[in-house]
């Protein structure tokens, strides 16, 4: 390894940034966090400020290295982890010309329809590894283009959070393979941005950011940056990749038969391929790590996310944890009572941007503590689908590796045994994309030589045994949880339409 030098990984997701500064061992021996505002104007919105993101990387780094007391001499580099599929306009002058339009953004949700059902779609789908949904960077510039002419026509650059970022330290526009391969836009065999998709979304290469490996090497940092983080204008900073991909390199799980699941604001389920692989049904997304390896999985848009609305709306002012010891006083099943976790539409299994929440089966006989039971357990009945159809694809899976903020309650991991009938592992280190930042970086940086390293956070970890009696529950509402799904499918598209006339939005407006 290497001598007194440590490495910080910055994980930017999408409720906040975290940093993690890790010695030789794999231990985190400084941490910050800085959360993220997210704006919602108007129904099926979600952007975020990228000057806000940049604030907040900026702070969470400068926190991490005052608090370790490390000199800025023994920072060996920066790696980063980002969230997936957002998209900022750019103009010439390098100003946004939007907010960060994120993976949850679903106004592009008729373009993706059309573009899903045109004769190109099902192709792009294929090559790009991206499945066609307004989650999709692709969608959101075809929508851009027919709906904001204005703002498309002075376009340079259309780019992520992380180009941001990169352009704002380093003045530089690059891309790395695992962002650019969930934009829709990346052709994954030729790693080269894919001519039938620029067509179809009416713009150039010249439109998007020079293509580099995960393991590239930046630098210099901006001086007023590197001061404010308290780091040399010299570190190197790893670009990095995306935080899915990272969080199955921060748990270990990128060997066949083992699979990550995440479960923090969203949620995923992945497993690792040697090649690029997509589903014949395209229910999976296909994105790159590494040359010979590639992540195969499916991503929910409901998580924690669902927990924060629930105690908004029963007015428990607590925490999550306390959230979690009310839903503890409701028996296995919350009395039967079905939770249909779609209040941000869905992503995996359904690809349906238009789906909606449920609850199913309610009597004047529930409280508070079984609505939020049924929650916790409505999450991880999608999850155990989406489960089922990674390994329809990749194969049998004998090893569940599970991290993320809602991982540290422990009814939240017997709720997964259970459903998903089978021990889960759940490492002791739960920020699993910044790990992964740190390992890639490290590899980046040739201080290791493989990325199959012996972490000691990767090998302690907690064993969640499956109760039986419980999974024989699970079992019988699973089965129920499946069978509704069909009908309410059907009715999805126009429960949305009507809740859109019937809401009084003003027309969306884009622009700072």
């Amino acid at each position: 390894m290497f001598d007194q030098s440590y490495v910080i990984g910055v994980d930017v997701g999408t409720s906040s940034t975290k940093s993690l500064l890790l010695n030789d061992r794999g231990l985190v021996l400084s941490s910050a966090r800085v959360d993220h505002c997210l704006y919602s104007p108007v129904t099926d919105a979600a952007e975020q400020d990228p000057e806000e993101i940049l604030a907040a990387v900026v702070q969470a780094i400068g926190q991490t290295v005052q608090t370790s007391q490390i000199p800025a001499s023994q920072i060996l580099g920066l790696s980063f982890s980002t969230a997936i599929h957002g998209l900022i306009v750019i103009d010439a002058a390098g100003k946004p010309l939007t907010r960060c339009i994120i993976w949850a953004d679903n106004r592009s949700a008729d373009w993706a329809e059309q573009v899903k059902r045109s004769p190109q779609g099902s192709g792009i789908y294929h090559r790009t590894g991206t499945p066609i949904h307004p989650m999709s960077p692709l969608i959101k510039i075809i929508w851009l283009r027919q709906e904001y002419p204005e703002i498309f026509e002075r376009t340079s650059k259309f780019i992520s959070i992380k180009e941001y970022i990169f352009y704002r330290l380093l003045n530089q526009f690059v891309i790395d393979y695992s962002i650019a391969s969930a934009t829709g836009l990346l052709n994954l065999k030729s790693l080269t941005w894919d001519p039938e998709a620029l067509d179809l979304a009416g713009i150039s290469a010249r439109h998007l950011s020079e293509l580099v490996p995960t393991t590239q090497v930046l630098k210099p940092i901006k001086a007023e940056f590197a001061a404010a983080m308290g780091i040399s204008p010299e570190t190197p900073i790893v670009i990095g990749a995306g935080d899915g991909v990272l969080s199955n390199l921060g748990l270990g799980a990128i060997v066949p038969g083992t699979v990550a699941m995440t479960v923090g604001t969203s949620g995923a389920v992945r497993a690792v391929s040697d090649r690029p692989l997509t589903d014949p049904q395209e229910r999976l997304f296909c994105y790159a790590l590494t040359p010979d390896r590639w992540v195969v999985g499916g991503a929910t848009n409901n998580g924690g996310v669902i927990l924060n609305w629930l105690r908004q709306q029963l007015s428990i002012e607590t925490t999550h944890e306390a959230l979690i010891q009310l839903a503890q006083t409701a028996p296995v099943g919350a009395g039967g009572l079905i939770f249909h976790p779609y209040l941000l539409g869905e992503r995996s299994p359904l690809w349906q941007p238009e789906a909606r929440g449920s609850f199913l089966g309610l009597t004047i006989h529930h409280s508070k503590a079984h609505l939020v039971r049924a929650v916790l357990e409505g999450i991880a009945f999608n999850l155990r689908m989406i489960f089922q159809v990674v390994q329809e694809l990749t194969g049998p899976i004998h090893t569940i590796k599970a991290a993320g903020g809602l991982t540290a309650s422990g009814l939240w991991q017997q709720v997964l045994a259970d459903v998903f009938a089978q021990d889960i592992l759940f490492p002791r280190e739960r920020e699993s994309s910044g790990l992964g930042a740190v390992i890639l970086g490290l590899y980046a940086l040739k201080v290791i030589d493989s990325l199959d390293v012996g972490f000691t956070s990767l090998s302690e970890v907690y064993r969640c045994q499956a109760i039986p009696a419980n999974v024989e529950v699970y079992q019988r509402i699973m089965a129920i949880y499946q069978q509704l799904l069909p009908g309410l499918q059907r009715e999805y598209g126009a429960i949305a339409q009507l809740q859109q006339e019937l809401s009084g939005n003003p027309p969306t407006q884009l622009g700072n």
